[in-house]
């Protein structure tokens, strides 16, 4: 068996008598695009935080490349090349859509207040904006740039941060319900950037309760129960278990719970 780009490796977190994460392993294959479902409860955001750093687990293992980054902070994490977006949008509400996309650079061009003051940053400041408008206009942002990112709409707002988050060069990035919120239009849009950050050779892995995006857009799919694993498997597999019709799809086939 190949390698995994990040693998997951019998991760527990317990919050007191809680056992949030139990012992949860899986795969996420270099390219991929990866569901990570259950409904409320389940302990998919509590594993988002635990491999970027946000947690640092009770116990198990997280390793990109091969190599542990569990318990990292955030910063090593994403420095590493694990970035994650949040369910809801972070954005500077009151900077412009460009601004925004700067912050995403300053994991590759650390700003120095020393290098400032001597006017020896010219070159980094150059590249990071260049880095910055380049993330914009992969999202089709970079007419928007001088916008403020409060006056954009919920699905523009969406898409800068995840521009945000390419600005930083990742190798793995982690979507938090990517598309709370989202109309019909907005959802196949987001399904359609997701789509082109794969082909750029972006690995995703994505929590998502939208069942109709997640049989469309992933690769394979896994699925959690009470912090465990229940099922794990391409669309088409996930679609016909037993356990999984039960607890997250429902008879209907919709949205898990």
């Amino acid at each position: 068996m190949s390698r995994a780009l990040l693998e997951i490796d019998g991760l527990t977190m317990r919050f007191g008598g809680l056992m949030a994460v139990d012992g949860l392993s899986f795969r996420v294959e270099h390219g991929a695009i990866h569901g990570l479902i259950g409904p409320n409860g389940a302990g998919k955001t509590t594993t988002f935080n635990l491999i970027s750093g946000f947690y640092r687990p009770t116990g198990g293992a997280v390793r990109l490349r091969g190599e542990a980054i569990t318990g990292l902070p955030m910063f090593e994490v994403a420095r590493r090349g694990v970035v994650r977006t949040f369910q809801h949008a972070t954005l500077f509400a009151e900077m412009t859509v460009l601004e925004n996309a700067l912050v995403g650079t300053h994991m590759r061009f650390r700003p120095s207040i020393f290098a400032a003051l001597a006017g020896l940053d010219a070159g980094d400041r150059r590249a990071a904006r260049a880095r910055a408008e380049e993330a914009l206009d992969f999202f089709g942002l970079l007419g928007l740039a001088q916008t403020r990112a409060a006056d954009l709409p919920h699905g523009h707002q969406r898409a800068l941060g995840m521009a945000v988050a390419l600005a930083a060069g990742p190798d793995v990035m982690l979507l938090d319900e990517p598309f709370t919120g989202m109309n019909p239009e907005e959802t196949r849009r987001m399904m359609g950037l997701m789509r082109k950050l794969q082909a750029a050779g972006v690995t995703l892995l994505l929590v998502e309760h939208d069942m109709q995006a997640i049989m469309g857009l992933c690769d394979r799919i896994t699925c959690m129960s009470f912090g465990r694993l229940l099922a794990e498997g391409s669309p088409a597999e996930i679609r016909r278990h037993p356990a999984v019709i039960e607890a997250y799809l429902g008879t209907g086939g919709g949205h898990a719970a």
